[in-house]
């Protein structure tokens, strides 16, 4: 008890004892409640901890809150954003399928019109081939292999547009068949044989008897490709064309003696549009789409194709093809010696069946300059008839026919079949415009020569002396 208390009155006395009291009390509890708490710990500090963490607590609860609050806003807009997108796919298909409709149909354009432009250019190249065969001054000879190479080239840009529409359309199929690679470089030989002669040039061919597999007329756009550009851009020397085995199957290879190749230039030349630069007068008959034509179509065949360049030196192509196996007893085929012999085809009975008749009169023609004896006719009861009446035994050594006739007539195939059952055996060559992958399939399997519009006169005379020899 403190001094003023023992000096006040008895009311201040019994304060301070009360006050004593409650202090006791007070350290009491204090003592009771830190001794209740965690145990090795500070109780005070705990409930203090406690509270704190109650405070965290209600504060991220706020702050959850506010985020499901923004996550539902968020999730509005995007359920927005979802139901645009989905209107925008919709469009997009709809305009996908609006421009597949139109590509389509721009392909079925360029496949009908095609087939329009070819009859009258094949009818022209077939003339065109008869007139420079015959005996003319040398003016007149040098006019006609003008028209001759004009006509070529509208070939060229013909094809080129038509493949180019087909491998866009994916409707263009490869038919894959194993077939001796002479059956398409001999042909391809003595063509540019006679193409780079034109130019100064010599080609020099080196000959394979190899079975290769592979679409023919695919693989044979491909070293067409490569022979012109050979042949264009070389302005003297020599233009190579041979195979060589490698353990993946047959490289056949082109190579020329030309201006080479700019290696900042090897990555691009084979895109749309892109040429090599080089001084060539020739050079402006080109569009750059060979060469992307040979890459889509090297890649839909799966056949490698590599380009070795020097600068100044000349430059070659080369394409991969797998080896394939013939069947028993394959026909020989006709060596690039024989074709300029004519004494295989003198005196052949050939029968000509075409509803154009500009066609009919250039391949009596060009058949009739070779020495062959020509019966055209527009369709099978024509040529019937003219037979029956004519002085000679029916009989032919092979039947040419288109497989597109009068829409009151069959098909070219049907026609064969029903005159090989009057005449046994005898040998057809069906011509058509239509590159169909099944056509040429059903042509095959019946043991049908088939040959593509516009008609080449050197693939023809070498399929005709097959045939004839067979």
């Amino acid at each position: 008890m403190d001094e003023t208390a023992e000096q006040g009155g008895p009311r201040e006395r019994e304060l301070a004892a009360e006050n004593d009291r409650l202090k006791k009390i007070c350290a009491a509890l204090i003592e009771r409640v830190e001794s209740s708490g965690v145990a090795g710990g500070a109780p005070y500090a705990a409930f203090e901890h406690a509270v704190l963490l109650a405070e965290q607590v209600r504060e991220r609860t706020e702050a959850l809150h506010r985020t499901l609050d923004e996550l539902s806003q968020v999730n509005v807009r995007l359920r927005d954003e979802i139901a645009v997108r989905v209107a925008t796919e919709r469009r997009l298909r709809e305009a996908k399928a609006e421009a597949e409709a139109a590509n389509l149909s721009k392909t079925k354009f360029l496949a009908a019109v095609s087939h329009d432009l070819l009859q009258p250019l094949n009818a022209a190249r077939l003339f065109t081939s008869a007139l420079i065969e015959q005996d003319m001054p040398e003016t007149s000879q040098t006019l006609a292999g003008h028209i001759g190479r004009s006509l070529k080239d509208v070939e060229a840009l013909l094809g080129t547009l038509v493949d180019i529409s087909r491998l866009d359309a994916g409707v263009l199929k490869p038919d894959i068949a194993p077939f001796e690679v002479s059956e398409l470089l001999d042909v391809l030989a003595e063509e540019y044989r006679q193409i780079a002669a034109s130019r100064g040039l010599a080609l020099h061919y080196v000959a394979s008897s190899t079975v290769i597999e592979s679409d023919l007329a695919l693989l044979a756009r491909v070293i067409r490709n490569f022979l012109t550009n050979a042949i264009r851009y070389t302005s003297s020397g020599h233009v190579l064309l041979g195979c060589r085995r490698r353990p993946g199957g047959l490289e056949i290879l082109v190579g020329d003696t030309g201006p080479g190749i700019a290696e900042d230039q090897l990555g691009t030349i084979f895109e749309e549009f892109k040429r090599a630069n080089a001084p060539s007068a020739s050079q402006d008959r080109g569009l750059g789409l060979g060469l992307a034509i040979v890459d889509r179509i090297a890649a839909m065949l799966g056949h490698p194709v590599q380009l070795t360049s020097r600068p100044g030196h000349g430059s070659a192509f080369s394409i991969l093809v797998p080896n394939g196996k013939l069947s028993p007893a394959p026909a020989r085929p006709v060596t690039t010696e024989q074709v300029p012999a004519m004494a295989g085809l003198v005196g052949k009975r050939i029968w000509v069946i075409d509803n154009d008749p500009a066609i009919c009169q250039g391949m009596a023609a060009l058949l009739g300059g070779w020495g062959c004896q020509v019966v055209v006719a527009p369709s099978q009861p024509v040529l019937e008839r003219t037979l029956a009446t004519g002085a000679e035994a029916p009989g032919a050594d092979v039947l040419i026919v288109d497989y597109h006739l009068d829409e009151t007539e069959p098909d070219g195939l049907t026609v064969a079949v029903n005159l090989r059952r009057r005449w046994p055996g005898l040998p057809v060559i069906l011509i058509t415009a239509n590159h169909d992958v099944m056509l040429k399939q059903r042509a095959r399997e019946l043991g049908y020569g088939c040959l593509l519009k516009p008609l080449k006169p050197l693939r023809l005379k070498m399929e005709l002396m097959r045939l004839c020899e067979a």
